[in-house]
């Protein structure tokens, strides 16, 4: 087999990046080591409308419900109710929208090979096993869309994202607050480091956590999750649809090398403040697939993917995880005081006209210029002196 482009891993990032390259006149093959699209699930299903623009899939019937605000919960238990003017997120079937984005591809004209994994590559050839066969695929281009331990990525030498959180998530009976509403739980007792969650869909919800690595396992934190009052006054038990993994936070210095590139979520392309990776792993597929094509042709290197995609993403996620590591660093008393501070009535109307998912450093931003700047300088102390 002979292709200008070959993609590994067919979750959003692949089908996005099989797609642009496909749609820019490249011979495509989209390589998934699953018998079937989206299986399994590694993600919370809660994305923003921005990504379902970048995704171009339109509201199609993937979507369960739509959220329009948040409720925050500090350790003490206070409550931050976050509202937004229109829906802000969709909480989506992954599964059903997965195979919408690999089906936009297919359309384009890529090809898609199935129950089939990447072993290794050289000299422009990928060894992979398909269907129990070993096999070779000759390939100008590579991208590695393979996920958070990225076997592309090995393969070509290049290194390993910064930071790895460790995630887990169940799905369950939930009679939620407000069905339009996630609820996100702060605290080092319940989710160290990161945040944990609720997000409602159906009389069901998603619960879980991300924790920071080291310390006690991801399941314990989730036990731990389950006591919190307000979960344990809504949840209705039974456990469905469990799963764990990582989430990869601080891009490598380089994603690409040679013939390859690397996206989503093997190149580290994931908001360091939410953990999600929809949005920026889509933007930088188009970059990749419009690019891969025409490296294929001579007509562009690879080291275009690299200064277009950073140009568009590169600030967002380096403020996001100048964020990250400061809240990190926060005790649980600070946590409580940052909440009460957002709690202010002025500062919850500046997150209601600022607040964005994907891009996070806009708020803060607003934040830092606030009549309480001096007071949020304080709050945050040395943490907050590392962001700007």
């Amino acid at each position: 087999m002979k292709y200008d482009v070959a993609v590994i891993g067919a979750g959003p990032a692949g089908a996005m990046a099989a797609k642009y390259a496909a749609k820019n006149g490249a011979k495509t093959l989209l390589i998934e080591e699953h018998a079937s699209i989206g299986s399994p699930v590694q993600c919370t299903g809660l994305i923003s409308t921005a990504a379902l623009r970048e995704c171009e899939t339109g509201e199609g019937g993937f979507v369960l419900s739509r959220v329009r605000g948040a409720f925050v919960y500090a350790p003490n238990g206070e409550e931050l109710i976050v509202r937004g003017k229109e829906v802000k997120a969709y909480v989506i079937d992954r599964k059903v929208f997965d195979r919408a984005l690999v089906e936009r591809s297919l359309d384009e004209g890529a090809d898609l090979l199935l129950k089939t994994r990447f072993t290794g590559m050289s000299q422009g050839k990928i060894s992979v096993i398909s269907y129990g066969e070993r096999e070779e695929i000759q390939a100008d281009v590579i991208i590695g869309a393979d996920g958070v331990q990225s076997s592309v990525g090995r393969a070509a030498g290049l290194l390993r994202c910064e930071k790895f959180l460790s995630g887990i998530q169940f799905e369950g009976n939930y009679s939620a607050k407000d069905p339009e509403f996630v609820e996100i739980f702060t605290g080092n007792g319940i989710a160290p480091g990161f945040f944990a969650w609720a997000v409602p869909f159906g009389g069901m919800a998603r619960i879980g956590l991300a924790k920071n690595p080291g310390g006690a396992q991801a399941s314990y934190y989730l036990e731990r999750l389950l006591k919190h009052p307000a979960v344990a006054a809504r949840y209705r038990g039974s456990r469905t649809e469990h799963v764990a993994g990582g989430i990869p936070l601080g891009p490598p210095d380089r994603t690409v090398k040679g013939s390859v590139m690397l996206v989503g979520d093997a190149a580290g392309q994931v908001k360091p403040t939410s953990g999600g990776g929809i949005y920026m792993g889509a933007v930088c597929a188009k970059i990749a697939g419009e690019v891969a094509a025409r490296a294929a042709r001579k007509e562009a290197g690879l080291e275009e993917y690299e200064k277009r995609w950073r140009g568009a993403m590169g600030r967002e996620l380096s403020t996001g995880m100048r964020l990250h590591k400061s809240i990190g660093k926060l005790s649980d008393e600070n946590l409580n005081e940052f909440v009460s501070f957002l709690n202010q009535p002025e500062i919850r109307e500046c997150i209601t006209e600022y607040g964005d998912m994907d891009h996070p450093s806009v708020l803060f931003q607003k934040l830092i210029s606030s009549g309480d700047r001096m007071r949020l300088i304080r709050l945050l102390g040395v943490a907050f002196r590392t962001l700007f």
